[in-house]
């Protein structure tokens, strides 16, 4: 079995609740990469509303059109 997300949804201050199909949560915090991000591409998602843009496709949880993806197995641990 494949690890992907099938549920997000945002909790207030950067972060993101996540159930991936092995039934597990997580909630992990996006604050702390947004602060030291000093790429154009990352840190346009410190306005909130373009961080709340987020979609899943084919179970990752992605910004825009794959301008900021993690790998999933460190969303699993809480990581980012």
């Amino acid at each position: 079995m494949y690890l992907r997300i099938k549920e997000a949804r945002y909790v207030p201050r950067y972060k993101v609740s996540l159930k991936f199909n092995d039934g597990k949560r997580r909630v992990v915090n996006f604050a702390p990469f947004l602060k030291r991000a000093t790429n154009p591409m990352f840190t346009q998602y410190r306005i909130l509303k373009k961080f709340k843009s987020f979609h899943i496709e084919n179970g990752d949880l992605m910004w825009g059109d794959y301008e900021m993806i993690f790998p999933i197995t460190d969303l699993h641990r809480g990581e980012v």
